[in-house]
């Protein structure tokens, strides 16, 4: 029972500071703000600590919290589900988001909305919490939507920026899209199995492997790759795949910490969760297996060109971060549910570094975002500088730092796998390695070394990512960039504690935690795999001889190869010789113009997508609107009327003996009729 007011408190303390702060915003001074919200994050990482420490010892729980509502047969409860996958996910998401509360205090500290945004955070946390805490499907869809809708208002903080409103509602659309797809998978649940309980579909799983139901047509669909191919379209909409992952980069016009928020820890890593969570369903189906690997695969490569021709510092990294979750979408398509957890973990405090290093740099550079405008400064931000490499470092899979065993994994599993798709996906991930090394360390060296391009550029010209914003009201980056002569400062210890608190688990963590998460039991009874149909994971196991083993090896690897060759020739091309990749640049100019479009997947969605609906909308405004029910139902009515008035008023002219032929006429007529029926 104890431990029941435990679980509670989880979720619980961030949501009662985000109302402190929320609900009383406009009256509460600033440190009350703060002091409530991260106290509430902070007792909530405690209690996942200890709760942590309680499942160890073997007490799981799966129990419901409160029933919501009875509709029949069904009931749709609130629950927790407490167990190793749910609490490496709490203390993620908890330590992940203490960090960037802490941080936002040195980043917002002269942002009008301070309140308004710790509010927003803790409750952004408390979402998340909800989401994975969940033992049930309605649950999980409350927490899926809830993030949705805190995105929505933290991507679009800053509100009088145009940018932000768009990049705010595109985030929303594009989520609602997979959310869509989403939602019919729950659907699908609830008809078939009868329960939104995870413990009861999970167990009557089997009985539909072999199921089929009928869509359209007379063709038979497989149940099981039906309900997973939907559920997987909510996870590529929260964890942006290709084609859904178009609102991902725009989501940088919020301020610096939410990214880091969004992007490491919670929301975009919801859908991997999710996924790692349905492995029982998943196992059935390997169509759906296949359709998983193959998106993850397109995402992990193309995302990560796109990081390659960005200057805008965010923008680069919030690449990385799609080409990351593309990883660990192949990672789950392969059945390596354990991987792609573990490079969850490994990925959310690296990312969390990197996206908070950016925004020190930003704040150092007095809100320059532009890496053309950086340069040497490492001797002006040492703190900012060491932990941007740890970080770098971690991505591009540095042996013995924490995302060179996850990611390292990832390439070795898919080796392994047969899966179809997997052969493609092995090349993806395999040339992903170098492509990130490669824009990881031009960022790296464009920022840290070389000549100092500060202070140089005409610093009133906008850039188009930063939107034109002179509301001085909610404007948070009013004075733009260095003026000539100015140098940059190291941030106060607000901001660079959290970086290094961020930088310890992203060199040390996957050193320690391959062994258990992805070789010993730590799963088991958790994440279920069909080892008969997918021996992947079982034949990467035999390879495995230790963590420091697994490091010796890999510097003779093709990707430790490859990630070193990438940093190399990125330091030969931005800081030896800066003429090759405008040459390239030149020569390339349509490969170039088609990665500056994003592949053009906007515009396709702006001309098909929304052209289309406005075409539909056109024509059934017209069709409908104007022709049926003006034209026809509402003018139309009135026209017969006028037309029955007019012949009536012919009849009335007022003489008595017109009216009185018409009396005769009528019993004439009545007469006749009453004879003939009798």
């Amino acid at each position: 029972m104890e431990m029941q007011k435990l679980y509670l408190l989880v979720p619980l303390a961030p949501l009662i500071g985000a109302m402190i702060a929320g609900l009383f915003c406009r009256i509460i001074p600033r440190w009350v703000a703060h002091t409530a919200t991260i106290a509430g994050v902070a007792v909530a990482f405690v209690a996942s600590l200890i709760i942590f420490k309680d499942v160890q010892a073997g007490h799981t729980f799966n129990g419901t919290v409160y029933t919501w509502l009875t509709s029949g047969d069904y009931r749709f409860e609130v629950g927790f589900l407490i167990d190793t996958l749910t609490t490496t996910m709490m203390l993620v998401v908890t330590f992940v988001s203490l960090m960037v509360h802490i941080y936002t205090i040195g980043y917002m500290k002269e942002d009008p909305g301070y309140n308004r945004f710790f509010s927003y955070i803790s409750l952004f946390t408390f979402s998340m919490l909800m989401l994975v805490m969940s033992n049930n499907f309605m649950q999980l869809f409350f927490g899926w939507e809830a993030v949705g809708l805190v995105s929505y208002l933290l991507i679009g903080f800053w509100y009088t920026r145009p940018t932000a409103i768009f990049a705010n509602m595109k985030a929303f659309l594009v989520n609602r899209v997979g959310d869509f797809g989403f939602i019919l998978g729950i659907g699908l649940i609830l008809a078939h199995f009868g329960t939104l309980d995870y413990a009861e579909v999970f167990k009557k799983a089997p009985e539909f492997a072999t199921a089929t139901i009928n869509i359209f047509g007379s063709a038979d669909w497989s149940l099981m790759t039906v309900t997973c191919i939907c559920l997987f379209i909510g996870a590529m909409g929260k964890s942006a795949q290709v084609p859904l992952h178009v609102w991902l980069p725009d989501s940088m016009e919020g301020p610096t910490p939410i990214s880091a928020l969004i992007h490491a820890a919670t929301m975009v890593t919801a859908g991997i969760f999710m996924v790692a969570r349905m492995s029982p369903l998943f196992e059935l189906s390997t169509t759906a297996l296949s359709f998983v690997i193959v998106i993850g695969a397109i995402t992990a490569l193309f995302m990560g060109f796109l990081g390659i021709i960005q200057n805008d510092i965010k923008r680069v990294v919030a690449y990385s971060t799609l080409s990351q979750l593309g990883y660990m979408t192949v990672a789950l398509g392969a059945s390596a549910y354990s991987v792609a957890i573990f490079h969850l973990m490994t990925h959310a405090f690296f990312k969390a570094l990197l996206f908070l290093a950016a925004g020190s740099v930003i704040i150092g550079m007095h809100h320059d975002q532009d890496i053309r405008n950086m340069g040497g400064l490492r001797k002006y931000m040492p703190i900012t500088w060491i932990t941007s490499l740890i970080g770098s470092l971690a991505l591009i899979g540095t042996p013995f730092m924490a995302g060179f065993y996850s990611k390292d994994s990832i390439i070795e599993v898919v080796a392994l796998s047969s899966i179809p798709g997997s052969g493609f996906a092995y090349f993806a991930v395999m040339a992903g390695v170098f492509v990130t090394a490669f824009y990881s360390f031009r960022m790296y060296f464009l920022v840290f070394h070389g000549e100092e391009r500060f202070g140089k550029a005409a610093h009133d010209d906008h850039h188009d990512h930063q939107g034109d914003h002179d509301d001085e009201e909610t404007s948070h980056d009013h004075h733009h960039g260095l003026a000539p002569g100015q140098k940059p400062h190291e941030t106060p210890w607000v901001v660079t504690l959290p970086l290094v608190l961020l930088a310890i688990p992203s060199v040390v963590i996957g050193y320690i935690a391959i062994g258990p998460m992805v070789f010993g039991d730590y799963f088991n009874g958790v994440i279920f795999i069909d080892h008969h149909a997918h021996p992947a994971m079982e034949r990467f196991a035999e390879h495995f001889h230790g963590a420091a083993a697994m490091g010796i090896h890999s510097l003779t690897s093709l990707p430790f190869i490859l990630a070193l060759s990438g940093v190399v020739v990125s330091w030969f091309f931005y800081m030896k010789r800066p003429d090759i990749p405008a040459a390239i640049q030149r020569r390339f100019s349509a490969i170039n113009t088609l990665l500056e479009n994003k592949y053009y997947f906007d515009k396709f969605n702006d001309v098909v997508f929304a052209g289309g609906s406005r075409l539909l909308g056109k024509a059934l405004w017209r069709g409908g609107d104007v022709a049926v029910i003006d034209g026809i139902i509402v003018n139309g009515s009135a026209k017969v009327v006028g037309w029955i008035s007019s012949i009536t008023r012919l009849f009335q002219t007022g003489y008595v003996y017109h009216y009185a032929f018409t009396m005769i006429i009528g019993v004439f007529v009545l007469m006749t009729l009453w004879i003939n029926r009798a």
